[in-house]
């Protein structure tokens, strides 16, 4: 199907980084986002989509998708309880109705599905370990779209996400209130990526995505969680987080921050070669040092 000469992509889960992805695709696609609430409909179009009004958690409003799009960029997390995800699952049911026109696929996954590995290095073949129900529905979606898209004969490109930062993204909130980091010989690897970086990858794998191909869309810098607080408060110029043992600290956070301290992996990023765009950012130190030139 092809719009006004354009080539047609639809973007679900519209939120920061799909704003970045529209405004760039905009130019050469006819752009479609799906968002559940009318009050975005000009925030969407001021990006370049078309907004299309519709809920992953009721199927019966995404009618309105099927044989919309060539191309399917899908943002949205699952939703907040289960194993399961069942909003993946009422997307691929109504894109697989009638005639579709999809040829490819792009969902934007995390890299908590490969669980913790105490530190050690984790690549696209590493073998999923979910320890958490948020990470489980997440390798749920993963499963069905690697089935689903050799049984449709459509291109599915995986990129698992890391911690995701930027200027408006960054843990200053938690500095300010002092939140306790772990101890540094107990503290945990962390990854990240630059909002700007992430969506230009969105945007690369619409282009140069392998077909079943799963992808590790992060920086490949080794920080550990506490020496990332420091770095951003550094240049900030606020009080470094104060260091607790584990067994204290997680007497005092929630459990879902407890959850993302508590697994340590060094994610490798080998395969982004393959979508042939260098990162801004290599590192949150190089994108610090532009905070510190431009405070």
């Amino acid at each position: 199907m092809r719009t006004f000469g354009k080539p047609s992509i639809l973007i679900i889960g519209c939120g920061d980084i799909g704003l970045r992805v529209a405004k760039q695709l905009s130019p050469s696609h006819r752009v479609f986002a799906l968002t559940s609430s009318q009050h975005r409909f000009q925030e969407l179009r001021e990006a370049g989509a078309t907004p299309i009004l519709g809920n992953l958690d009721h199927p019966d409003s995404l009618w309105r998708l099927a044989g919309l799009a060539q191309t399917v960029i899908h943002l949205a997390p699952p939703q907040n309880q289960g194993n399961r995800d069942y909003r993946t699952r009422n997307l691929l049911r109504i894109l697989a109705q009638g005639s579709s026109v999809v040829r490819r696929l792009i969902y934007i996954s995390t890299t908590g599905v490969y669980g913790d590995h105490r530190g050690a290095r984790v690549s696209e073949v590493t073998p999923v370990n979910p320890q958490s129900e948020r990470a489980q529905r997440r390798v749920d979606a993963e499963g069905m779209l690697r089935l689903w898209g050799p049984a449709h004969g459509i291109a599915v490109t995986i990129l698992r996400v890391p911690g995701i930062y930027a200027a408006n993204r960054l843990p200053l909130e938690r500095l300010q209130s002092q939140t306790p980091a772990l101890l540094p010989e107990e503290d945990a690897y962390s990854n990240h990526i630059h909002s700007d970086d992430l969506a230009r990858l969105v945007c690369a794998a619409v282009f140069h995505g392998k077909p079943q191909r799963v992808i590790n869309a992060c920086d490949g810098n080794e920080t550990k969680m506490g020496d990332y607080f420091d770095e951003v408060a550094d240049a900030f110029g606020l009080a470094r987080a104060p260091r607790m043992p584990a067994a204290q600290l997680r007497e005092i956070v929630s459990p879902m921050l407890w959850s993302f301290m508590r697994e340590s992996r060094r994610v490798t990023n080998t395969r982004l070669s393959e979508l042939k765009t260098p990162l801004r950012y290599p590192s949150v130190a190089d994108f610090l040092k532009t905070i510190s030139k431009n405070p």
